[in-house]
């Protein structure tokens, strides 16, 4: 199966490096995604929007040709969502990490600090304590050291979704800052944070206890969450 693997903000595609060999010895193909205008720090991403970051995926499934299975972490889960809108026929499954669906006409994030058009990683203090479970100082370090800032407009671009069949694609959540049974409470009470979510018709919930970032914080725990996700897919 080819997966396709989409970082959240900040975050290269490299960033998968540590979960990329055990889904490839599981016989899989990966495919980290680097988002348009995180090449470089010094890149122009003042004109990129989250429609960008969307169709650069879209244009990945339709030269691979065959289905594919999404991998979206963070502001990516919001990435792949929309793809899955604009290709459902193609995504065999989506799996989030610490992420949701993101319903239509909702940004992703319009509270994180904007700098002349584009929105470098915060300082910490920006973050909650569950956020930075098991972040200790070296992967702080590292991760800052390899922060691209992420265009300002993907942040605050409300989603676009217009085909409803993205509802019966499979989904895996790994949830990891809140419990699943914290999920399904939401759910239950009918809280608009997920009621792109519930109307999902096929959704598998795991629990990976740890904070916002469980590639750099429990990568083996990670690898082996999304290699049992992927034994889901039919084909």
């Amino acid at each position: 199966m080819d997966v396709i693997m989409i970082p959240g903000f900040w975050l290269r595609g490299e960033s998968w490096n540590a979960i990329v060999p055990a889904i490839e010895a599981a016989g899989h193909r990966t495919h980290p995604v680097t988002p348009p205008g995180l090449d470089a720090v010094d890149d122009d991403r003042s004109d990129i929007g989250l429609a960008d970051h969307v169709a650069a995926v879209v244009a990945l499934i339709d030269r691979l040709g065959k289905p594919v299975v999404l991998v979206g972490h963070s502001g990516g889960g919001a990435v792949a969502h929309s793809v899955v809108d604009a290709r459902p026929d193609a995504v065999a499954r989506v799996i989030y990490v610490d992420s949701l669906p993101l319903g239509a006409g909702v940004a992703i994030n319009e509270e994180l600090p904007v700098v002349d058009g584009e929105i470098p990683l915060p300082d910490w203090s920006f973050f909650g304590d569950e956020d930075l479970v098991d972040m200790d100082d070296e992967i702080r370090a590292e991760f800052r050291a390899k922060a691209v800032p992420t265009p300002a407009r993907v942040a605050t671009d409300p989603q676009v979704l217009r085909d409803s069949r993205r509802y019966d694609v499979p989904i895996t959540v790994i949830a990891c800052e809140f419990s699943v049974d914290v999920i399904r409470e939401l759910i239950e009470s009918g809280d608009p944070f997920v009621a792109e979510l519930a109307r999902v018709r096929d959704a598998t919930f795991v629990h990976l206890p740890t904070g916002h970032w469980p590639q750099f914080t429990k990568p083996a725990e990670l690898s082996s969450t999304i290699v049992e996700a992927l034994t889901q897919v039919d084909g």
